[in-house]
């Protein structure tokens, strides 16, 4: 029987992408108290900060097109935004979010903020601003930039 490889450092991956998890979990639950998603807030927050398209905006959220584009719709739906033309560049279409979107967004930024707080709240006061300061290294630089890599896919199965 095989032995289990020994670790030399911790699994940095596992633990991550399950704090990721859980905390995203928990930032849907508490945005969907006001009508929000996550993607909705991140969209409303960088379409506040200027005048951005909805490509410009996919990037920065992290969003396929074909998400950016139902979140939108959504946002739209919901009279939190609307698609218009740009000031600058009339063939370009922005995200132009109205006061609704605006006064929503404050409201979510409230409930980020709290469920973060309480996720550090888990910690001792002194590690808080530490651990923050890490991840923001981290992220920052040394996993600041997705490598190419080839999708990981399964085997195809053969027809019995």
């Amino acid at each position: 029987m095989a032995t289990t490889p020994v670790r030399t450092v911790p699994d940095l991956t596992g633990l991550l992408k399950h704090a990721g998890h859980v905390l995203e979990t928990q930032l849907t639950a508490a945005l969907a108290e006001v009508g929000l998603t996550p993607r909705m807030q991140c969209v409303l927050l960088y379409a506040l900060e200027e005048e951005r398209t909805q490509v410009q905006l996919a990037e920065l959220a992290y969003l396929d097109k074909t998400t950016m584009v139902v979140t939108v719709d959504a946002l739209e739906k919901a009279g939190l935004a609307e698609r218009k033309p740009s000031e600058t560049d009339r063939r370009a279409r922005i995200v132009a979010v109205s006061e609704a979107g605006a006064r929503a967004a404050e409201e979510g930024q409230r409930i980020v903020d709290r469920v973060h707080g309480e996720a550090l709240a888990a910690l001792a006061a002194s590690q808080r601003g530490p651990f923050a300061d890490a991840l923001a290294e981290l992220v920052g630089h040394h996993l600041a930039t997705p490598v190419e890599a080839q999708p990981v896919r399964r085997a195809r199965q053969r027809a019995k």
